[in-house]
């Protein structure tokens, strides 16, 4: 192993959180913290193993890129890896992306269930009545007997078929690039969709933004969706086309319950905001209490493998 630019033999990571913070770190790597501030810990010529800053946009997490001529590892603390991926062409040869897959199963998947809840009893609805101190009684409707459709049957997708298990729905629809059988029952082919949307009562789209996803939910696809079908979207803005939505919306046809948004952060005054039948929380699938514990054990695992040369988990892509 030849020296880094310090002169240190040992291969630098720059990690968003305090190395002291994770416990049994390789004593063969060296450490440094760096969160998206304006200055970095160390030239970013000397990183090895770049751990993306998390939820920090695409202009902090990509900015180092262009100075890190020696980086090997690029980890992402998230599923998507859609900001990196453009710029992994000018990264050296055989630098490898790794994504977070599983580090947020448990939370994506229990924040799509709340929302999937919260829409369908009208629990927006319950709390203006008791912000304005008005007894408002009346019927919704429950998830039991419900036929969902889930978009995307990756981990994330899974555990959000765990998470229904106990709610009695008549029935769980499971949708993926490609058809294939899971270890609760046959998957479907994206290509699939147009047959399986009209008896879908909720669909979750838990799908990652790709060039193949963006935009899949247009106008056609919300066309098959039936009369009075929640969508749910715990994937990225992107996947669905914003103004299509908003005319399903505003006619009361459809509801939906957005955890990301297109744009993002979708801006004051944006008429999502004030559209009938539209739940939106602020892109908080990943970050809860569950996120540092799954975060620390990822990065724990990752380093031990790169310190011992062994094969990554997660790897997405190479750059050529």
């Amino acid at each position: 192993m030849s020296a880094d630019h310090s002169g240190s033999l040992r291969p630098l990571v720059w990690l968003p959180l305090r190395p002291e913070e994770i416990e049994d770190l390789p004593g063969s790597l060296e450490y440094a913290y760096w969160n998206g501030g304006p200055d970095y810990p160390t030239d970013p010529a000397r990183c090895a193993f770049y751990v993306v800053p998390y939820m920090k946009g695409a202009a902090v997490e990509t900015r180092p890129l262009a100075r890190m001529t020696g980086v090997r590892v690029v980890q992402t603390l998230t599923a998507g890896v859609e900001h990196q991926l453009p710029h992994l062409d000018r990264l050296p040869s055989g630098t490898q992306l790794c994504n977070a897959r599983g580090l947020h199963d448990a939370s994506t998947a229990e924040l799509a269930l709340a929302l999937v809840l919260a829409a369908l009893r009208d629990i927006p609805g319950f709390t203006r009545a008791q912000d304005a101190g008005e007894w408002r009684p009346r019927f919704c409707p429950a998830l039991a007997d419900k036929s969902v459709l889930i978009v995307g049957y990756g981990s994330i997708g899974a555990a959000v078929e765990d998470r229904l298990a106990p709610f009695e729905c008549a029935r769980v629809v499971r949708v993926a690039r490609s058809a294939r059988t899971a270890a609760r029952g046959p998957v479907h082919a994206v290509a699939a969709l147009p047959e399986l949307l009209p008896a879908a009562d909720v669909v979750i789209l838990v799908t990652p933004l790709t060039e193949e996803t963006r935009g899949l939910v247009d106008a056609g696809f919300l066309a098959r969706m039936k009369d009075g079908a929640l969508l749910v979207n715990v994937a990225r803005g992107a996947v669905v086309d914003t103004e299509a939505l908003l005319a399903e919306l505003e006619s009361g046809r459809l509801r939906a319950a957005l955890d990301v948004t297109d744009p993002e952060p979708l801006p004051a005054g944006h008429p999502l905001w004030k559209a009938p039948g539209v739940l939106i929380t602020p892109h908080v699938g990943g970050p809860s209490s569950a996120f540092l514990p799954r975060a620390k054990a990822l990065l724990r695992d990752q380093l031990a493998r790169f310190a011992l040369d062994e094969p990554l988990r997660n790897v997405v892509a190479a750059a050529v």
